[in-house]
């Protein structure tokens, strides 16, 4: 499978890098491929140079905009802006995954997940909840489940992993 991951460009707290990591050796491993940012900076970085080293296939996109910030060690296709990079991601990925991050991180996985929403796809949306950096997101989607602001169930939509070996498992039992 392509396993888009979204995440932090910057560096932040090493057990973020260490969660992007084993995550990214067990998906090399398993024999899957990455669809990423293109970023050369931080965790995003990290996490591609880790799935390199364990042989998976790395594809990124990045917009003309962010040109200056891409990583040139693997296949890179550029788009126009913003809005056709996401929807590249969405074209060559089969899951998506976040990884700890900030609005950018947010941005794409909540767009995802509102395309899900619509029928424009039906691939697999986890986020990696690295000692709990998504609970409150997660108690939030929760609510707007129970309270009925979500078409469909909170639990056909997506997946809360909160080790990367409980990622790897979930797109294994649950992938095309």
């Amino acid at each position: 499978m392509r396993i888009c991951i979204f995440s932090s460009v910057l560096n932040v707290d090493r057990k973020y890098f260490k969660a992007g990591e084993e995550f990214a050796r067990l998906l090399a491993y398993a024999g899957h491929a990455v669809v990423c940012g293109a970023s050369n900076r931080g965790l995003m970085k990290s996490v591609v140079d880790v799935a390199i080293a364990g042989g998976a296939k790395v594809t990124g996109v990045i917009s003309e905009a962010l040109i200056a910030q891409v990583d040139k060690g693997y296949e890179i296709i550029v788009e126009k802006d913003l809005a056709a990079r996401k929807a590249q991601f969405l074209s060559l990925s089969d899951a998506f995954i976040a990884l700890p991050g900030g609005f950018g991180t947010l941005d794409e996985i909540t767009e995802i997940l509102e395309l899900k929403k619509h029928g424009v796809h039906n691939k697999l949306v986890l986020f990696l909840n690295t000692d709990g950096f998504y609970d409150g997101i997660k108690m939030q989607l929760e609510r707007m489940d129970s309270e009925g602001f979500l078409q469909k169930s909170l639990v056909q939509s997506l997946f809360f992993a909160s080790t990367p070996q409980e990622a790897i498992e979930y797109i294994e039992g649950h992938g095309n």
